[in-house]
C-alpha cells in the first residue's frame, strides 16, 4: 500500500512539473524597484559598536577593515543605481556614527547623511532609510546592550533625531532589520544571553511602535515597516517575538527571502554556517513565501526588501546557475504571487555592491562586485546582473513567455503544506 501511495505522489508531483508554466504579467507603473545597502556592512571607517567590538575580537572570519569604503564612495554607488533605474535607494543610518556618546552628536557625520539623502533625491530615487541594522553605539554595549532596558529608550532618541531630520525627504522607513535574526546574532556574538533574549524583543518591540506613531506625527505620508528573515519550513514560527506584536504598527511588512527547503533540496542547512553560497536556490520559495504572509495578513502590502545570491568569493557557481538567471526567476514568481493576490508593492536587490557579511568577505552578493580585501581601490566592477535588472526595470518584468530557469521545487517546504502542493503552475493565467 505504501508504494502504491509513494507512486501516487511521485506521478502526481511529476504531473504538476511537468506542466506548462503558467503565465506571468508585468507588476505595473505602481511596482517600487530598487537596490540596498547597509551601514556597518558598507560605509568603512567604522566607529566604536558592538560590530566592531566583535570584528575586533577574533571571533569572525575577516575584519571589517574599511568595508567597501561607502563612506566616501556613496556618491558612486548612488550613481550606479540610478542607471539601473531603480526607485528606491536602501540604506542606513548608523546610530554609532551620529551619537558616539551619550551626550554628543556627530554633526559632520549627519552633514554625510544629508549628503547621501539629497544626491539620492536628486537622482529621482526615494531613500529607504534603516534606523537599526543590528548595529549599536559602543556606549550601549558598555551598559548592556539589549539586555539593558534602558537601550529602547536611548534608541528613540537617537531614532526621533535622525526622523526629524529627513522628516521631509519623501522616505520609506525600516525600524528594525529582521529582527529575530538580529537577536540570534547578539547571542552568536554575546552581546547577549539566551535569558535576555526577552528583554532585547520586548525593547525591539517597544522601540518600533514607539517610533512609528512619531514618524507619523512628523510626516503623515510616510510608510513605516521592518523587515523579516523569511525562514523556510517554519513559516510563521517566529512571528510572534516580534511581527504579531506589531502588526497594527506597519504601513507594509518587509519581507528578506534567500533560500527555500523541499524534499529534492535540503542545501538550506548550509545557511546555519554563513555558507550561502552552498545554498541551492529555490526561486519559487519566493511565491509561497509571500502567498502565506497574504494569507496570514490579508491586505497588508508586502515589500521584498531583500533578496540577491550569494557567490562564493565571487566565482561562477559550478551549477552554471547565473546573478542573472537568480534575478529573473525571482522576478518571475513575485509576478505569480502578485497576479494570485498578493499585495507586493517592490523589490529591492540585495546589494548594490559586495558588503561584509557579518563577519566575511567570502559571500558576494554585489550586483557590482568589489574586492574589499585584495584590491586597494575598491573598484566596482558590475556583474551580468547589472544589465539584467536594468532590462527588468524598464520592461517591468520579465517577459510574458518567460520560464525559469530554476525548475520548480518538488514539494516546496516553505509553507507546508500549502507549498507542497504545488503553485498552480498548471493554470494561471
Amino acid at each position: 500500500m505504501k508504494t502504491v501511495l509513494r507512486a501516487a505522489i511521485v506521478a502526481v508531483a511529476a504531473a504538476l512539473l511537468a506542466a506548462p508554466a503558467a503565465h506571468a504579467t508585468p507588476l505595473g507603473d505602481d511596482f517600487l524597484w530598487g537596490v540596498a545597502t547597509s551601514g556597518f556592512q558598507s560605509e568603512g571607517s567604522s566607529p566604536d559598536s558592538n560590530w566592531a567590538r566583535y570584528s575586533a575580537s577574533g571571533q569572525t572570519h575577516d575584519k571589517i577593515g574599511n568595508a567597501v569604503d561607502f563612506r566616501h564612495r556613496y556618491a558612486e554607488d548612488i550613481d550606479n543605481a540610478a542607471a539601473l533605474g531603480v526607485d528606491v535607494f536602501r540604506f542606513g543610518i548608523e546610530w554609532a556614527r551620529v551619537q558616539p556618546s551619550p551626550d554628543t552628536w556627530d554633526e559632520a557625520e549627519f552633514a554625510y547623511y544629508d549628503d547621501v539623502v539629497r544626491r539620492i533625491r536628486e537622482h529621482g530615487m526615494t531613500p529607504m532609510i534603516t534606523l537599526d541594522h543590528w548595529v549599536y553605539p559602543g556606549w550601549i554595549a558598555d551598559r548592556g546592550g539589549w539586555a539593558d532596558p534602558r537601550t529602547a529608550d536611548d534608541w528613540l532618541v537617537n531614532a526621533e533625531k535622525v526622523v526629524e531630520r529627513y522628516r521631509d525627504a519623501g522616505a520609506i522607513w525600516i525600524t528594525f532589520n529582521e529582527p529575530t535574526t538580529y537577536a540570534q546574532r547578539e547571542l552568536t556574538f554575546g552581546g547577549i544571553s539566551l535569558g535576555d533574549a526577552p528583554k532585547m524583543f520586548d525593547g525591539l518591540v517597544r522601540a518600533h511602535r514607539a517610533i512609528y506613531d512619531r514618524i507619523h506625527e512628523l510626516d503623515p505620508r510616510a510608510r513605516v515597516g521592518s523587515n523579516l528573515a523569511f525562514i523556510p519550513a517554519v513559516f510563521g514560527v517566529l512571528d510572534n517575538l516580534f511581527v504579531d506584536r506589531v502588526t497594527d504598527k506597519l504601513d507594509f511588512l518587509g519581507i528578506d527571502y534567500y533560500y527555500g527547503v523541499s524534499l529534492d533540496n535540503v542545501s538550506a542547512i548550509a545557511a546555519a554556517t554563513d555558507r550561502f553560497y552552498d545554498v541551492v536556490p529555490q526561486p519559487d520559495g519566493i511565491y509561497h513565501a509571500l502567498i502565506a504572509y497574504h494569507r496570514k495578513l490579508p491586505g497588508m502590502p508586502l515589500y521584498v526588501v531583500e533578496n540577491g545570491m550569494p557567490t562564493d568569493d565571487g566565482k561562477p557557481r559550478p551549477d552554471g546557475y547565473t546573478r542573472s538567471d537568480h534575478l529573473r526567476d525571482h522576478v518571475y514568481w513575485i509576478e505569480r504571487a502578485r497576479q494570485d493576490g498578493a499585495d507586493v508593492i517592490g523589490y529591492n536587490y540585495w546589494s548594490i555592491t559586495d558588503n561584509y557579511e557579518w563577519g566575511s568577505y567570502r559571500p558576494r552578493f554585489g550586483l557590482y562586485t568589489v574586492d574589499a580585501l585584495t584590491d586597494p581601490t575598491l573598484t566596482r566592477r558590475p556583474t551580468d546582473a547589472v544589465a539584467t535588472y536594468r532590462t527588468i526595470i524598464e520592461d517591468g518584468g520579465v517577459p510574458a513567455d518567460y520560464r525559469p530557469v530554476m525548475a520548480e521545487a518538488f514539494c516546496s517546504l516553505v509553507d507546508p503544506p500549502a507549498s507542497c502542493l504545488g503553485s498552480g503552475s498548471s493554470g494561471g493565467s
